[in-house]
C-alpha cells in the first residue's frame, strides 16, 4: 500500500485525473443542500463536535438510524424502522428521514417506502457520516482513497498558493505552524489543538490559491481531513516529524517557488498516507474474559 501511495501521483494520467475530478464534482453537486453547514464545520475545526444536533427525539433518531445504516446494521435495500418501532410520531420520523435523505443514506418513494441506498450513493464527506464511519466500519479503505484525492488536489493548491499568496496568507500559515509546534510542546502534547492548527494550515493554502471553486472543494475535503489527522496522530512521532515538511511548504510559498511548494506538499501527503497505511486495517475487538 505504501508503494502504491508513493507512486500514485505519477501513475495518474490525464484520463484518470478527469475521472476523479468528475467524481469530486458529483460529490459537490450532491452536497449542495448542506455545503454551508459543512463549510461551517470545517471552519470550526472541532473534531469531536456534532454535525446534526443530538438534542431531542428528532436528533436522537437521526443519529441512531444513521449510525445503524453506516455500520451495516441496516443494509442497502432494507426498509427503515417504522415510527412505532422507534417510538416516535410520524411527523418526527418524517423529519428525520428528510435529514437522512439529504445525507444520501436513504431514498423515499411511494409504495416502496423508505429504503437504504447503496454506500456509493452516500455523502461520504458529510460530518455525521464521517463520525458514524469512525464508530463502526474500518476506515482503512476510506483513508486510502482520501490520500489519493489529496495527492491530486493539495500539491496543485500549494503550487497555486506559491503563485498568488498575499502577505496575510503567509502570516496565517506562519501562525498555524507556530500553533502546531506549541501544541506539541505542551505536557502532555495537545493533539486536538495540533489537528486544529493543521487544518488551519491546509485551509490557508487553499485560500491563498485564489480560486473560489478550489476553496469550496477544499472546505469539504478539510472535513474529511479531520478523520485522516485523527488517525495519523496515533502514529508515534509522526506529528513532530511532519513539522519540517510543513515548514518547507511555507518557505516555498513565501519565496514564491511553485514547483518546490508542489513537491513539498506531495512529500507531506505521501508520508502521512504511508503512516496511516501501517495502522491496523480493522478495529480491535474488545478483550474477552480470561485473555
Amino acid at each position: 500500500m505504501a508503494g502504491r501511495i508513493r507512486t500514485s501521483l505519477a501513475r495518474v494520467n490525464a484520463k484518470k485525473r478527469a475521472a476523479v475530478l468528475r467524481r469530486i464534482a458529483c460529490v459537490l453537486y450532491q452536497l449542495r443542500p448542506i455545503i454551508p453547514r459543512i463549510v461551517s464545520r470545517a471552519s470550526a475545526v472541532l473534531p469531536s463536535g456534532p454535525g446534526y444536533p443530538h438534542a431531542g427525539l428528532h436528533g436522537h433518531i437521526v443519529h441512531t438510524i444513521g449510525r445503524r445504516i453506516v455500520t451495516g446494521e441496516i443494509r442497502p435495500g432494507e426498509q427503515l424502522p417504522t415510527p412505532a418501532r422507534v417510538k416516535a410520531s410520524r411527523g418526527v420520523m418524517r423529519e428525520a428521514v428528510k435529514v437522512l435523505v439529504a445525507k444520501g443514506l436513504v431514498v423515499s418513494r411511494p409504495k416502496t417506502g423508505t429504503r437504504v441506498r447503496p454506500s456509493e450513493s452516500w455523502n461520504l464527506l458529510d460530518p455525521d457520516v464521517l463520525a458514524w464511519r469512525q464508530q463502526g466500519l474500518p476506515l482503512g479503505p476510506f483513508l486510502d482513497k482520501l490520500t489519493e484525492v489529496r495527492l491530486i488536489i493539495e500539491p496543485g493548491a500549494a503550487e497555486l498558493a506559491a503563485r498568488h499568496a498575499r502577505p496575510e496568507h503567509v502570516r496565517e500559515l506562519q501562525a498555524a505552524l507556530r500553533d502546531m509546534r506549541d501544541a506539541l510542546d505542551r505536557t502532555p502534547p495537545d493533539h486536538e489543538a495540533y489537528n486544529e492548527a493543521d487544518i488551519r494550515f491546509h485551509r490557508a493554502i487553499v485560500q491563498a490559491a485564489d480560486n473560489d471553486i478550489l476553496e469550496q472543494m477544499g472546505a469539504i475535503v478539510n472535513t474529511a481531513l479531520l478523520v485522516a489527522f485523527n488517525a495519523a496522530i496515533r502514529v508515534r512521532g509522526l506529528a513532530r516529524g511532519s513539522l519540517p515538511r510543513h515548514q518547507a511548504i511555507l518557505d516555498a510559498i513565501r519565496r514564491q517557488q511553485p514547483q518546490r511548494a508542489r513537491s513539498a506538499m506531495t512529500l507531506l501527503v505521501q508520508n502521512t498516507g504511508r503512516a496511516i497505511a501501517k495502522l491496523p486495517r480493522t478495529r480491535r475487538k474488545r478483550p474477552t474474559a480470561g485473555r
